[in-house]
């Protein structure tokens, strides 16, 4: 196994998970900011993912005698169109499954099983983060942009009851 092969392909996914993380936290922020509140926490709990994706990639790179260069990989897209942002997260997910399966077949001409089944691992939870943010856009196509205020308002709602939830 070429270490310094996998190390590269590692630390190139550290650049695009605090891409991600930052771009996400950024649009939390806005949705937050607009009254999207469960959107909103979509982006918040999908960069906490992303964070925990980080973690576990600094901890192989170190594994692997590698440093953690925490570089994010391009600027954060000033985007605040509910719509727009669900598209956008959409492509960046669609690339880290793409960057990820490439990676995994390269680890795996490489000799190393470990880093192939995380970059496997990681292209499944990424597919799921696409999964959800594409219901929910298909959502707003269907029932119009009506539909995250609507969310919001129930979700304020819930919040003013007092508790009332599993009463």
């Amino acid at each position: 196994m070429d270490k310094q092969k996998s190390i590269e392909l590692l630390r190139n996914c550290v650049g695009d998970e605090l891409q991600a993380i930052h771009q996400y936290m950024y649009w939390h922020f806005h949705l937050d900011d607009q009254g999207f509140i469960p959107l909103a926490q979509l982006f918040r709990r999908t960069a906490i993912d992303e964070m925990l994706h980080l973690e576990m990639i600094a901890e192989r790179i170190l594994f692997l005698k590698g440093d953690v260069d925490m570089v994010p990989s391009g600027p954060i897209k000033q985007i605040q169109d509910p719509e727009e942002i669900l598209r956008m997260a959409m492509e960046l997910e669609m690339a880290a499954v793409e960057a990820y399966n490439k990676s995994a077949g390269e680890c795996a001409a490489n000799a190393d099983s470990a880093s192939k089944q995380m970059f496997e691992q990681l292209v499944g939870d990424e597919e799921g983060h696409f999964d959800v943010f594409e219901k929910q856009l298909d959502n707003v196509k269907r029932f119009g942009p009506s539909y995250l205020a609507l969310q919001s308002f129930n979700a304020a709602l819930g919040q003013a009851g007092g508790g009332t939830e599993g009463a």
